[in-house]
């Protein structure tokens, strides 16, 4: 196939001739990693420190263009151990990795990543929103967690694994204060429920007001820890509030909450499925492969 491939292109474009198959699978084994690291940089939160050690070996970079003796020296001094503390902060998920790749659950990465159907989503929200009305009127505390782009598996492994739809009558149970994993947080991923029970990161804001509880601090720590909406019913007063980027919306009224998922939620959700970059360049060769092998047999 790879033969073929080249061979399309030694015709086409003569310079071409003088790369290997090596050099063609050495790309795209290269292009593979450098998406993977990109997509790891924008689907976690440690993507953030990620970025910004991107940043500094970029400043190292340029003070040694512009000969900054000091800076350079101090910035390459900082990117030897820096090299140590990267594998110390991402030790769970380079250990993840490693298990993927030793159980052999590779084929993800190459199959077209699944859409969530609008339908699923809106019917998920307007179950969201009538249990979180009834539980307002009730004063039964909520604390629900919608992922978005960044990944909450961390955050997941901390209660207990469910994977079911969201209904109102479900969430109310979850949250009635007699039920064993009312104290925790409900994550909900694709419109469906992934866990429950599960532990939030406090807010180490000290500006907060203080008559906020620990179910309001935990949904702002967890918006300030990833993308992710977070959505709150107080248990004293009944108030409906949201968590988005460590801000806090309070007093929201049903219709308020119901335009808020969605104008969050489905504003990204086409419906159509979109092929990942490493399916769109299996397609790319294949394509290739195909009109190579017709003009042979021409």
């Amino acid at each position: 196939m790879l033969q073929t491939i080249l061979i399309f292109f030694q015709e086409e474009i003569p310079f071409l001739s003088t790369i290997r198959i090596a050099d063609l699978l050495d790309i795209i084994i290269l292009s593979f990693v450098i998406y993977k690291i990109l997509w790891f940089m924008r689907k976690t939160s440690s993507g953030r420190v990620l970025r910004g050690a991107a940043l500094l070996i970029l400043a190292m970079c340029l003070a040694y263009a512009i000969s900054l003796t000091a800076t350079s020296f101090l910035l390459n001094k900082l990117v030897e151990w820096g090299i140590l503390v990267l594998v110390i902060l991402f030790q769970p998920e380079l250990r993840q990795a490693l298990e993927r790749v030793g159980s052999g659950k590779l084929s993800n990465m190459f199959s077209a990543s699944r859409p969530v159907p609008l339908h699923d989503m809106e019917t998920a929200i307007t179950q969201t929103v009538d249990a979180y009305t009834s539980m307002s009127k009730d004063k039964v505390g909520a604390l629900m967690v919608f992922e978005r782009k960044n990944l909450l598996d961390d955050v997941i492994k901390t209660g207990t694994a469910l994977d079911c739809s969201i209904s109102s009558e479900l969430l109310k149970n979850l949250f009635w204060n007699k039920a064993p994993l009312h104290d925790g947080a409900v994550i909900v991923r694709d419109g469906r429920i992934v866990g429950a029970g599960c532990m939030l990161p406090l807010s180490g804001n000290v500006n907060l007001s203080r008559d906020l509880g620990m179910r309001h601090r935990a949904g702002i720590g967890m918006s300030e820890h990833s993308d992710a909406l977070v959505i709150i019913v107080s248990e004293e007063t009944g108030s409906i509030s949201a968590a988005m980027g460590g801000m806090l919306k309070r007093h929201l009224a049903p219709e308020t909450l119901e335009r808020l998922l969605r104008n969050e939620l489905t504003e990204e959700d086409s419906g159509e499925e979109r092929p990942r970059p490493a399916t769109q360049v299996m397609q790319l060769l294949n394509t290739l492969f195909s009109r190579g092998k017709k003009e042979g047999e021409e």
